[in-house]
């Protein structure tokens, strides 16, 4: 049985992750309050930034930058595509 959550972005209960997928206490804000499929559509819109802006993800500031529009994605705070984006 899958654990559930009430998802802050659908504003439904949903089910929730099975692990917290990012570290230290952002990691454990969506763990607690994101359901999968708003964890799923994240991960496209993530994969979309890192291309349109030629990203390496191992770059600290580019995870600063990745964990700063996650926040604004799941949690309401208005995260936008990338200027001239346009998809295939």
């Amino acid at each position: 049985m899958s654990r559930k959550v009430f998802c802050i972005r659908h504003q439904r209960e949903d089910d929730g992750l099975d692990f917290a997928p990012w570290p230290g206490e952002a990691g454990q804000r969506v763990f607690d309050s994101i359901g999968k499929q708003a964890w799923s559509e994240w991960l496209v819109h993530q994969t979309m930034l890192i291309n349109e802006h030629r990203l390496m993800p191992r770059d600290p500031k580019t995870r600063l930058f990745l964990q700063a529009e996650m926040e604004k994605f799941l949690f309401g705070g208005g995260a936008e595509k990338p200027a001239g984006y346009q998809p295939e």
